[in-house]
């Protein structure tokens, strides 16, 4: 009796824990479906947007995803470029930050050199790609139009334009380096993170000539 009491008992914790399983299972799919509010609307204006950057394949499948966000509206996704962008940055620096405590470059100075810089200027893009999101920032809260505007837009659009030419020395700084595995990993990354910058200052561009027209 016992025992079929303790088999019983066993049986009514597994559904119920089953049962709760599910009903967390059935809440969660709800809340994180993308279908569920697809707006195709906005997609469509990203992928057009896009079409005004030189990687329109990448800034589309990497911006589309916040569709939610950007709706329709050109700061909106310009913002959501730069704060992407600013991602990956921060883990290109945190990358070289760790590879040059583990690459062992003691018989190439150059080499050593060539990393060292390369996180230097890295270091700068994401201070000037972290100050262009502060300024689109604050835009969202003042709006657009007037003198204010002109200077905040003025201002993204320097620094990021210098953060694309400090990732460019960074990949300048390996050419006379030999071709090693650690140079072509550091230049393949360094070249995927300039898309994304490269693709985030022409939607900076786009936005402010739209509305300085």
């Amino acid at each position: 009796m016992m025992t079929k009491r303790l088999h019983l008992l066993f049986f009514l914790v597994v559904v119920a824990a089953s049962f709760q399983c599910l009903r967390q299972s059935v809440a969660f799919t709800v809340i994180v479906d993308p279908a569920a509010d697809f707006n195709p609307s906005a997609t469509t204006f990203i992928r057009t947007s896009c079409n005004a950057t030189l990687y329109p394949g990448l800034c589309y499948t990497s911006l589309s995803p916040y569709y939610n966000a950007i709706q329709q509206s050109s700061g909106k996704l310009a913002r959501v470029a730069i704060a992407l962008t600013l991602t990956k940055a921060r883990h290109m620096a945190s990358y070289l930050s760790t590879l040059s405590r583990e690459a062992d470059y003691s018989t190439n100075s150059r080499a050593a050199s060539a990393l060292r810089d390369c996180f230097t200027n890295l270091g700068d893009a994401v201070d000037e790609i972290r100050g262009s999101l502060k300024q689109m920032r604050q835009l969202a809260i003042t709006g657009a139009g007037g003198e204010q505007f002109r200077f905040r837009m003025s201002n993204v659009q320097t620094w990021m334009s210098a953060a694309l030419t400090d990732e460019d020395t960074c990949t300048d700084g390996f050419e006379d380096v030999p071709e090693d595995s650690v140079k072509k990993d550091v230049c393949d990354r360094m070249t995927y993170l300039k898309e994304f910058t490269s693709n985030a200052l022409a939607l900076v561009n786009s936005y402010a000539n739209r509305e300085m027209a």
